[in-house]
């Protein structure tokens, strides 16, 4: 607490304005001088390289092509330690996995700012001949060497970052000539940091949201992307969609014009598709309330973010499972998994042969839809009637300002997320799987959700309690989170009872 207070004492008021031009060079010098390779970062050589890209190399353009012309776009995760077998990684996934998108995911060390202790995961990578981080060290490497990667795919590259501290590697990636990048500042704090202020993840990201104009000020359209929620547990989609207004309204108030959301699928393909639908409709509303009426707000479906099987079989149909709802659903993109999902970071070659399940999935749930479904309206519905009076009043908490609004609602649990590990958030609201396989919330913690709302959450989840003969309450969230990785010999006596 006392840090949080210097640090608030040394900086303006937090706020969801735009900052100075004058202000933010002062803020990347001091940035770039970090670490030796910040000092290769020219923005002018950066923006001529972005500029001498095809077309299909560049994300922005990309997602706005697939989105007019109703594709979905396929990306996997996947990070090695060193160049050479990030190189190879990114080939494979180019060409065998057939990818879309094609990504560098970066390694904790690099997540956590600790980069000397990424220069010697580099070192003893290169003894072992195998990667010894869990990702791709892009600081250490620098622009110029982080380049190759772009080179050598015929993709647009997109840096996952999984981070609360952007601002370095944001800065590397986008000279590399990566033209898209992963994280926000609500989302990934909540999700990935314990001691970090949501007042420090939102500063960081305003930076790097704020880097993205200024490219686009010099004429390079780059991507950003809101990461949803990395918890691994069960977050209903009115939870996400709040979240993702909150995230979006951040990254226009900096000026970036081109803003992708991420929704994890919670495997039910109404409530998925309802939530695809309505997250970017909502986020629109909410955008064009604050006069931002030229932000492009594609949707990513994210393959199941739970605990999964260790089974082969069942997670080949949770993969193809997860093409179909991105699918239906009129997401733009999904970001896939492979059947080593449970057991850790995949090979290359598992990683393409989820790419290539999601879409053969993707192909047969071609021209689908459920707009016509009364089931499909009443979802839709529901999730708005969530959804609205818990972002009314978030945003009136700071009189209309983004940032001040979130601190002040996350203070109060009027904005909430189940299971977050970051100290800041109450973690009071609680989701479980129904009856007929919703993700409903159990207890709305302090979150402003009509009653009448909840009601129908509770319904669902008292008949599933009754059918399996546990008690209404915490015992109902803990099986839904661990639920679809058990074995189907645990499943199929289950779904007798349900059915």
């Amino acid at each position: 607490m006392v840090a949080v207070a210097k640090l608030r004492e040394a900086m303006p008021q937090l706020s969801a304005t735009q900052i100075p031009i004058d202000a933010f060079e002062r803020m990347r010098r001091e940035n770039l001088a970090r670490w030796p390779t910040g000092a290769l970062v020219d923005i002018d050589e950066a923006v001529a390289y972005h500029r001498s890209l095809p077309v299909h190399k560049q994300l922005a353009r990309v997602m706005r092509k697939a989105d007019a012309e109703g594709r979905c776009l396929t990306q996997p995760r996947g990070g090695f330690g060193t160049l050479e077998l990030q190189l190879e990684l990114m080939r494979e996934l180019d060409t065998v996995g057939m990818a879309d998108i094609v990504p560098t995911t970066t390694d904790s060390y690099t997540r956590n700012e600790q980069w000397a202790s990424a220069e010697r995961g580099i070192e003893e990578s290169r003894k072992a001949n195998r990667s010894m981080l869990n990702g791709f060290p892009m600081v250490n490497y620098g622009p110029q060497e982080a380049r190759k990667l772009i080179e050598a795919i015929n993709k647009p590259a997109i840096v996952l970052s999984g981070t609360s501290f952007p601002k370095l590697t944001s800065e590397i990636g986008y000279a590399a000539g990566f033209s898209g990048y992963l994280g926000s500042g609500l989302a990934y704090t909540v999700s990935y940091t314990k001691e970090t202020s949501l007042e420090e993840g939102i500063r960081n990201y305003q930076y790097l949201d704020r880097l993205v104009a200024l490219y686009g000020s010099k004429g390079v359209e780059l991507h950003r992307r809101q990461p949803g929620f990395l918890t691994g547990t069960n977050i209903p989609p009115s939870i996400a969609i709040t979240t993702c207004i909150i995230d979006a309204l951040l990254a226009a108030g900096q000026g970036v014009k081109n803003y992708g959301l991420e929704l994890g699928q919670t495997l039910h393909l109404v409530q998925d598709v309802a939530g695809i639908t309505m997250c970017r409709i909502l986020v629109q509303e909410y955008l064009a309330r604050f006069g931002f009426n030229d932000v492009f707000t594609p949707v990513t479906s994210l393959h199941w973010m739970g605990a999964w099987p260790h089974d082969e079989a069942q997670a080949s149909a949770l993969i193809a499972y997860g093409g179909i709802l991105a699918a239906v659903g009129g997401a733009v993109s999904i970001t896939t998994k492979s059947t080593h999902e449970a057991f850790g970071i995949p090979t290359p070659k598992a990683n393409a042969e989820g790419l290539r399940i999601t879409r053969m999935a993707i192909y047969l749930a071609r021209n689908l839809r459920l707009g016509s479904m009364p089931e499909f309206k009443s979802e839709c519905e529901l999730i708005r009637r969530e959804v609205t009076p818990v972002v009314d009043k978030i945003l009136e908490m700071g009189d209309g300002d983004a940032a001040l609004s979130t601190i002040r609602a996350a203070e109060a649990g009027v904005l909430d997320v189940p299971w977050s590990p970051n100290r800041w958030i109450k973690s009071r609201v609680m989701p479980a799987r129904d009856a007929d396989g919703y993700l409903r919330i159990l207890s709305p913690g302090q979150m402003p959700i009509p009653r009448d709302v909840l009601e129908v959450h509770e319904a669902g989840l008292r008949r599933r309690a009754e059918i399996e003969a546990i008690p209404f309450g915490e015992d109902l969230a803990v099986s839904s989170v661990y639920e679809l990785s058990e074995p189907l010999e645990r499943l199929m006596p289950m779904l007798k009872k349900l059915g």
